[in-house]
């Protein structure tokens, strides 16, 4: 994926009102009219936000008669995921690492609380 696309797609992600609509595509084709019902904005608004999902090729339109239906196209999506994984890898190796780095230390503390257990005195010696 392109730095420009991937650059939109997370841009048209960072709006909750872009991301309910991309949720309600999700679900089947809708109309501009269809996707402003849930909303406390105006058609226009709405166009806007379509406009930017169109940008980001998040959404197309198509043609039925007088309708003009929009639709998700999850393409950018899977290439955003794609991009993520990678530092979904880095954060599971960090995680791993941090659990061995515990274990160490854990390993490293009930050898000391047993040292002190065998000591009579607690002095060592």
């Amino acid at each position: 994926m392109g730095a420009e696309l991937l650059d939109a797609t997370f841009a048209a992600l960072a709006d909750p009102t872009r991301r309910a609509i991309l949720a309600r595509l999700a679900v089947g084709e809708a109309t501009v009219t269809e996707l402003a019902e849930p909303f406390e904005m105006s058609q226009p608004a709405i166009s806007k936000h379509l406009k930017v999902l169109e940008r980001a090729g998040l959404v197309s339109r198509g043609r039925d008669a007088q309708r003009r239906p929009c639709r998700l196209e999850a393409r950018p999506l899977r290439e955003a995921t794609a991009w993520l994984a990678d530092y979904r890898d880095y954060w599971a190796e960090s995680y791993q690492r941090l659990d061995n780095l515990l274990d160490e230390l854990q390993t490293i503390d009930q050898t000391d609380a047993e040292r002190r257990r065998t000591r009579p005195d607690g002095t060592g010696g």
